[in-house]
């Protein structure tokens, strides 16, 4: 049984592919396995059949807190998606907040 006494820590994620670009992700429930939703189709156009048979994604924590509200957290996964040009489509594979090119 899952103990509900304690907070639950939320996390912001940064997800690397073997081909450099990376995706940013909250978890608001710090899932082992959360690997976050990235668009399948951005992602495979990427890779070609034989790189797609074997590669290793990198997950990292970037941020972490047992404190933040749910509105929080999405703000500091917004915050990181622009500051590490995830939302940039040369750069990774977020499509959101909209990327706007300067």
């Amino acid at each position: 049984m899952k103990d509900t006494t304690k907070p639950q820590r939320k996390v912001v994620y940064k997800i690397t592919y073997p081909n450099g670009k990376i995706y940013v992700v909250k978890d608001l429930t710090n899932s082992i396995t959360c690997f976050g939703n990235v668009n399948e189709e951005l992602v495979a156009r990427d890779f070609t059949r034989k790189q797609r048979r074997d590669f290793t994604v990198r997950r990292e924590v970037i941020w972490e807190s047992d404190t933040a509200s749910d509105e929080e957290v999405s703000g500091v996964e917004a915050a990181y998606i622009r500051a590490l040009g995830a939302n940039d489509p040369k750069m990774g594979y977020n499509e959101w907040p909209e990327h706007k090119p300067s």
